[in-house]
């Protein structure tokens, strides 16, 4: 049993290596040459508007705000400024979503955004969003790469179509830190050990974002609270809740393994999936010896097991909010052929390491 652990640890690293690392690679050097583009394209963005600032910025080879939905398809997080007169209500009436509403009624001329506040004095993200669509279908046509970008038409989200390979849709966001939403008040469980008070309370300052982009949770209730609501992100605490053992190595296994094999039409899996369910794992193993380097064979098998149950039960709660189904709205039938799919990859994985040498 030791013996066929160890044989499929080190066929894991052999795979994270040869495979993880060639994804990651070309990755980084798509993410390069997209975020010329997209830099270029929200300079000429600014000119037009000043309140709209570019915050895409390169820390230690990492662009900060930049993620990477699949190897061709991104997202860019634009951080807006001034959030100050309004309030953050979040009464769980929008699943993964919540409102900014004017603290006090007299306080909104001092706004940045005067402009996008409803009568009722909500600060529509779909007004935001419906006004920096514009301005950057203008900075397109002006910037210096107009010949290889162009927007994606048929959509209220700001997307943008580069060298016809590559897509990425920009988010106008607020940065919320320093509070906590009420819809994810539960976490963590009190019964759970995972991930220990010190990590929780550095989580909880990392704080959340709020989105302007359609909430996948409400589509179909296109109500104007719908519209005017933003969507709840939690990037950065995600990230500093996988830093440790060897969370991240298996998240870039799940990812490698997910682009190569699970990537089927009407896209029922992504990579957010992954990330989930690596979060709920945690929680399953909350020691860290269970993160061990000797462990990775035990917690990948465990998650893509998990998998196969949320694609069969059709459920996958968000790990935060867990009353927003992640598989809200995708097609039964592109669930159910991920299903057959993933149990194929366990099964080669779990009854023959040496199978990773073709996956």
């Amino acid at each position: 049993m030791i013996a066929t652990q160890a044989k499929l640890v080190y066929q894991l690293n052999k795979y994270y290596n040869e495979r993880c690392q060639a994804r990651k690679a070309a990755i980084a050097k798509t993410i390069r040459e997209v975020c010329k583009v997209v830099s270029d394209v929200l300079k000429e963005v600014e000119v037009q508007e000043p309140r709209f600032i570019s915050s895409l910025s390169e820390i230690d080879t990492r662009f900060e705000g930049m993620e990477v939905i699949a190897p061709n398809e991104f997202e860019v997080v634009l951080y807006l400024n001034q959030m100050g007169v309004f309030n953050f209500v979040d009464d769980g009436s929008l699943p993964g979503c919540a409102v900014l509403k004017l603290s006090d009624g007299r306080k909104r001329s001092m706004s940045l955004w005067v402009e996008f506040i409803t009568a009722s004095g909500y600060l529509s993200a779909r007004k935001i969003r419906s006004r920096f669509q514009t301005l950057v279908a203008q900075a397109v046509d002006k910037c210096s790469y107009r010949d290889v970008v162009k927007m994606v038409a048929d959509t209220s989200e700001v997307k943008l179509r580069i060298r016809e390979r590559y897509v990425v849709q920009i988010t106008p966001a607020f940065k919320c830190t320093g509070i906590w939403p009420r819809s994810a008040a539960q976490w963590p469980m009190p019964h759970i050990p995972w991930p220990g008070p010190n990590r929780v309370a550095e989580v909880k300052a990392e704080g959340f974002n709020l989105l302007s982009k359609e909430c996948y949770s409400l589509t179909g209730k296109q109500s104007s609270a719908e519209s005017d609501a933003w969507v709840l992100q939690f990037a950065e605490a995600e990230n500093r809740l996988l830093m440790s053992g060897c969370r991240k190595k298996c998240l870039s296994i799940l990812k490698t393994l997910r682009d190569r094999h699970l990537e089927l039409p009407g896209q029922p899996l992504n990579n957010y999936h992954m990330k989930t369910l690596l979060m709920y794992e945690c929680e399953k193993h909350p020691r860290e010896t269970d993160w061990d380097e000797s462990c990775l064979g035990d917690r990948l098998n465990g998650i893509l097991l998990q998998l196969i149950s949320c694609l069969q039960c059709r459920r996958c709660p968000h790990y935060f909010l867990p009353n927003l189904d992640l598989f809200q709205g995708k097609p039964h039938s592109g669930l159910e052929t991920a299903a057959k799919q993933t149990w194929r990859l366990a099964r080669e994985i779990l009854t023959n390491a040496k199978s990773l040498d073709k996956l």
